[in-house]
């Protein structure tokens, strides 16, 4: 790594050997740079992470530049089938307005007759509120006794929020995470609503009672399911650090808060200790306590592996990302499946580069240990290297089982906007704010994945009805 034309890199190094050859140095100093070495180490390890060799999101990468993909057969532009969004013409428009020809601007002496007319479309909308006023008949017999209609169900008080408004709230609230605040705004000056942050809250409240038949459901079709993706990260709770844990696949989706990350946090969720498919995660230790197929995230070993060799040029990790990928798509091209045969190929090609990997990066030297307790210290690249080696079928179940991803994307696409709602609003105020946010969510995620709307999901939610998935 360079700073300012300074090969970072190499002046450690250069700095390491002279403190090495240097005997004259006192104890103090000494030690005083080593510590200083050490810091700069460190310091620069960090400034070298970046979204293709880290967990870092690319917003991230210092000076980001774009990526430009590959020229592919392909032209620009939307492929053959697929469907568009071009705003085309309704034969049943709202409103109709005739525009009449002024007859000044034609020219004299001749004589028109109609022929039909040119129609043109604006789509517009109309921000309003519409409020309904029930009047249920009273009706009075000769001794005086009174009979009075019924109201419809749900309206009962003399003043009440309708279900599509609740139910726009919390779209706005908890899909697309606009603060209490703004939402108050918009329905107070867009639609002349009196509707406090407080109300806000209570149609949230609402709805995560509303979907608690849901959340009994979603939790048994995940533990029943082939595949799982799983995954979890960090969330703010009044300023307490907690976790968001995420289970999903390609059907349901379910988040939980909890204080603790691990087996604690997994067990009182109560899903993978009933799961009996194939579990795809980033290699979370806890997650191998559970019975169950295990299949690994290899977008996470292909960063670890640019990682190794962008740091330390080792030609094993170099050439494990390019088989990794080579695997990949030949895997995409194949349908999902790669013959057994091609199964052995690769498996091979996987291991002879993971043995071929010791002389670059052999195990620490036990002679040279400080202390005689614990195991000795391994480098990162050295334990990616094991690791891979020790859970092979792991990271390789892609070729084999159909239902298993290249990597665990769908895991983390669905916690994704978790990091975004932390970045509006900072964090959660209470831990029954985030209930609420998880629930909610996994009601809205799950609809989503089922082909329904949020809007349309959210409305049911308020009429005491689910979607017909559910059932």
């Amino acid at each position: 790594m360079k700073i300012d034309n300074i090969n970072i890199d190499d002046t450690l190094k250069k700095v390491n050997t002279l403190l090495s050859e240097e005997k004259e140095i006192s104890p103090a100093i000494r030690s005083m740079i080593e510590l200083l070495v050490l810091i700069i180490t460190l310091l620069v390890n960090r400034l070298k992470l970046n979204s293709r060799n880290s967990s870092k999101p690319p917003s991230r990468d210092p000076n980001r530049k774009k990526e430009h993909k590959p020229k592919g057969d392909r032209k620009a532009g939307g492929q053959k089938g697929h469907e568009g969004v071009t705003l085309q013409k309704i034969d049943d428009p709202d409103n109709i307005e005739e525009i009449k020809i002024d007859r000044q601007t034609l020219p004299r002496g001749e004589k028109y007759k109609g022929a039909g007319y040119e129609a043109r479309q604006v789509f517009d909308i109309v921000i309003s509120r519409v409020v309904t006023e029930y009047r249920a008949q009273i009706l009075v017999d000769s001794n005086e006794n009174q009979f009075v209609a019924s109201f419809p169900k749900g309206v009962t008080k003399a003043v009440q929020y309708g279900a599509s408004l609740k139910a726009h709230s919390v779209y706005m609230s908890q899909y697309q995470l606009i603060p209490y605040k703004r939402i108050e705004d918009y329905f107070c000056e867009q639609l002349q609503i009196p509707v406090s942050a407080g109300s806000v809250y209570n149609f949230n409240k609402e709805a995560y009672d509303l979907a608690e038949p849901f959340e009994v459901k979603v939790k048994v079709n995940l533990a029943e399911s082939a595949l799982l993706n799983v995954d979890e990260t960090g969330i703010n709770i009044n300023g307490d650090g907690y976790w968001l844990h995420s289970t999903s696949n390609g059907l349901w989706t379910y988040f939980f808060p909890h204080k603790k990350r691990g087996t604690d946090a997994m067990n009182a969720i109560d899903i993978l200790p009933q799961f009996e498919g194939t579990l795809c995660h980033d290699h979370w230790k806890p997650y191998y306590k559970y019975d169950c197929i295990h299949a690994l995230c290899n977008a996470h070993h292909l960063r670890e592996l640019t990682k190794v060799w962008e740091d330390e040029k080792h030609q094993w990790a170099k050439d494990m990302r390019e088989l990794l990928e080579e695997i990949c798509h030949a895997v995409n091209n194949a349908g999902g499946l790669l013959t057994i045969d091609e199964s052995e190929e690769y498996q091979q090609k996987y291991i002879l580069i993971l043995q071929n990997a010791d002389s670059e990066c052999p195990p620490p030297d036990a002679t040279n240990r400080k202390g005689k307790r614990g195991p000795v210290k391994k480098t990162k690249a050295r334990n990616l290297l094991e690791r891979l080696l020790k859970y092979k079928d792991d990271v390789l179940r892609f070729m084999d089982d159909i239902i298993v991803p290249f990597t665990n994307n769908l895991g983390e696409r669905d916690i994704r906007m978790t990091k975004v709602q932390q970045k509006i609003s900072g964090c959660f105020r209470s831990m029954q704010g985030a209930k609420i946010f998880c629930r909610v969510r996994s009601y809205l995620s799950t609809c989503r994945k089922q082909g329904v709307k949020s809007s349309e999901a959210l409305e049911l939610l308020f009429r005491g009805e689910l979607p017909e998935f559910f059932f």
